[in-house]
């Protein structure tokens, strides 16, 4: 999913989610404007409101001046906070920014401070008379855990664009101060990666990882993708474990062409071993999304779809080039 697919979608879902709540929020700013003025009885009827409206499912519920001050309790399912009253509110990301779309308005997702949940506020304009046209009496408001809200199921996308990431900036800055520690996995290389071809294309693993600094790898089963397994360099190196995996024909899904999967895993090799300072700590491989994950010894940390890793030859990693933040 690139950044554009990301935020599309984003605005999908938030787009839903004010089509749903927008209807119930006017209807009951518009119960609330003849009785402006008395905030006792606002108060009863935002209680009624929380009670009887379930297109309502807030757990707080209030009204706001145009200055951003309160001027009615916190009303939730359990209580009518009068304490509230008075608070300014101005200053709240969701009132600062607020941009009424025809009187309403939806915040982005926050994390309320008091239950430590992902939330939004929804906000309607109150105006005399119920006309828009008429002066500005003030807002309603309402806080909604995103958990209570209806939203619409997303089909998944994978995010198939080269992302690189800079690690411990501690690591970045003493890189040249190391070199390479030859590990038990580096003396056997070419045995792994035989097994780890065997296992993506024969035996059902379909996200495999290569660690090659403690000798081990960890590996995520097609047929149950919800638990990894770790094994370490013996049991990597021991054809044996073809037999913990049942045999299974290569996914449909999958994205990386299955002849592939071993020119990858060499290359992961040649990286491993091309330099002494940057070399490659951690490698994975995902047949499913074709994505290429790389840990450099910089901490450095690059996902890209496996054609390009493929297309940059080996003088783009194995020279001046290799692409890994280093210390500025």
């Amino acid at each position: 999913m690139n950044d554009n697919t990301l935020s599309n979608t984003i605005r999908r879902q938030h787009d839903v989610l004010r089509g749903h709540l927008e209807k119930p929020m006017r209807d009951l700013a518009q119960q609330l404007m003849p009785l402006w003025g008395d905030v006792d009885a606002i108060d009863t009827e935002l209680n009624r409101a929380m009670s009887t409206c379930d297109e309502l499912p807030c757990n707080l519920v209030y009204v706001v001046a145009p200055d951003g001050h309160q001027l009615s309790s916190n009303v939730t399912p359990e209580q009518t906070d009068l304490t509230a009253r008075g608070q300014d509110l101005s200053m709240r990301p969701y009132f600062s920014a607020i941009e009424p779309i025809d009187g309403c308005a939806l915040s982005g997702v926050y994390i309320s401070r008091t239950t430590r949940r992902s939330c939004v506020t929804a906000v309607c304009e109150i105006h005399a008379d119920n006309d828009r046209e008429q002066p500005l009496l003030g807002y309603l408001a309402a806080d909604f855990e995103l958990r209570d809200l209806p939203q619409p199921e997303v089909a998944s996308e994978d995010r198939r664009v080269w992302m690189q990431v800079k690690g411990d900036p501690a690591i970045r800055g003493t890189l040249f101060q190391q070199t390479r520690t030859h590990s038990a996995m580096d003396d056997r290389m070419e045995e792994v990666v035989d097994l780890m071809t065997e296992l993506m294309t024969e035996r059902g693993i379909f996200h495999g990882k290569l660690h090659f600094s403690s000798a081990r790898s960890t590996m995520w089963l097609y047929d149950d993708p919800y638990r990894y397994r770790v094994h370490p360099i013996q049991e990597i190196l021991d054809p044996n474990l073809c037999l913990a995996y049942p045999r299974r024909p290569y996914p449909e899904q999958a994205i990386v062409p299955a002849d592939q999967v071993r020119v990858i895993f060499e290359r992961f090799a040649r990286l491993r071993s091309a330099d002494e300072i940057i070399y490659l700590r951690a490698a994975s491989l995902n047949t499913i999304n074709g994505i290429v994950g790389l840990n450099f010894s910089c901490d450095g940390s690059h996902y890209m779809p496996f054609e390009e890793f493929l297309a940059k030859g080996d003088a783009f990693w194995f020279g001046e080039a290799v692409s890994c933040p280093l210390p500025s």
